[in-house]
């Protein structure tokens, strides 16, 4: 491994290794805290995905030495008003240079830091959900569910912006007691001024009466909740937005299935407790994959997620399968979001014949495919 001309600067909270020419296009490595202390997270990204990897502070010059200068050309590294970059030519020259922090990549650290659900800022949801204290506060032991709220409001965040509807209507399948859905709810009034018209579906009717109250104790006119079953309900219009949050095994087929039968332009799914593959899988050329227990149900939840992906795909979803919270805090950690694309017919037929495939392979058969395919939307 070579040696690179590169110190790291005191105080680097972010580093950025870009001109990738390898499997990733860049790899960018922020500062996180916890309990503890310090470490960092590499994100390294491909046109589809984001992978993480967790480093302690003594392992950063190595795992940059083994990625540079043969994946990446470019590695940029920041401290507070200081930016170091290493650059490589073809020719495989290596120059460093300090210079001050690029005002746009410092700006963007600062977004990052301060989230979009602000501390200092009463949030009724958050404070009874006991993530904040009473003046605002992000509560002792609450830091990690924080930043899981967060990030899944930027998720959303992102979505809404690119599809630029003021008032939109939001179907919350198996809403339960429904802590995302209020405060989704609060940051699209509060904090984007939007309109939005939220339905929490679900089959308990002690939570439906629960989370009315709820509603009704914040003011949240707009916020409202049926007791209902994920595969008979009919909306009175197509649906803006389709969330389904730790919906149990088929429930979140179910909630995928209706969504795309309505043509609904985005999809929210964080799947949970995926059984119904685990009693199928079996592969006599791949055993070693369903031989023990644990690597089996691991297995079928994976594959589940990836035929789900790939079916969403196959009726011209544009879909990713993010990494929604750090897998040291919650196995659940998988989150589908699919937007309603002009996809070309070659591309949807690929990735239904990429689901096809692995059903074949692991003798599997999906409740989303046979509702999609047995009852013909997906044609």
């Amino acid at each position: 491994m070579e040696k690179l001309p590169l110190t790291l600067p005191d105080g680097v909270f972010k580093i950025v290794l870009s001109k990738g020419g390898g499997a990733y296009r860049r790899i960018v490595i922020n500062l996180k805290t916890s309990k503890d202390g310090d470490y960092f997270q590499a994100e390294r990204y491909t046109d589809r995905q984001v992978f993480h990897e967790n480093l302690k502070p003594n392992e950063l010059e190595v795992f940059i030495s083994s990625q540079v200068p043969d994946d990446f050309r470019q590695v940029d590294c920041f401290a507070e008003g200081l930016c170091r970059t290493l650059r490589i030519s073809k020719k495989g020259k290596m120059t460093v240079g300090d210079s001050r922090a690029d005002a746009k990549k410092q700006e963007s650290h600062n977004r990052e830091k301060n989230y979009l659900l602000k501390e200092g800022r009463v949030i009724p949801p958050l404070v009874d959900l006991g993530v904040f204290t009473a003046d605002g506060r992000v509560a002792s032991g609450m830091g990690d569910k924080y930043r899981q709220i967060n990030r899944f409001v930027e998720l959303v965040d992102d979505a809404v912006r690119q599809y630029g509807k003021k008032d939109l209507t939001i179907i919350d399948f198996g809403c339960g007691k429904s802590y995302l859905t209020f405060i989704l709810y609060y940051y699209l009034t509060e904090i984007r001024g939007m309109t939005p018209h939220v339905i929490g579906l679900d089959l308990k009717a002690d939570v439906i009466a629960q989370c009315s109250l709820t509603a009704e104790k914040y003011g949240y006119s707009g916020l409202s909740f049926q007791l209902g079953d994920i595969a008979g309900y009919s909306p009175d219009s197509v649906p803006d937005m389709v969330i389904s949050l730790h919906a149990c095994d088929t429930a979140t087929d179910h909630a995928i299935y209706n969504a795309v039968k309505w043509g609904a332009p985005m999809i929210f799914s964080v799947p949970c407790c995926q059984h119904e593959l685990n009693g199928q899988i079996k592969s006599g050329r791949l055993s070693a994959l369903t031989k023990y227990g644990i690597i089996k149900e691991r297995t079928a939840a994976l594959m589940t997620d990836a035929i789900r992906g790939c079916l969403l795909e196959s009726v011209g979803y544009k879909t990713s399968l993010l990494e929604f919270v750090d897998m040291a805090h919650s196995p659940k950690n998988i989150l589908i979001r699919a937007y309603k694309s002009n996809m070309p017919q070659e591309k949807r037929g690929e990735a239904k014949k990429e689901a096809e495939n692995l059903m074949e392979e692991l003798s599997l058969s999906p409740t989303l495919y046979r509702l999609m395919y047995w009852k013909k939307i997906g044609k």
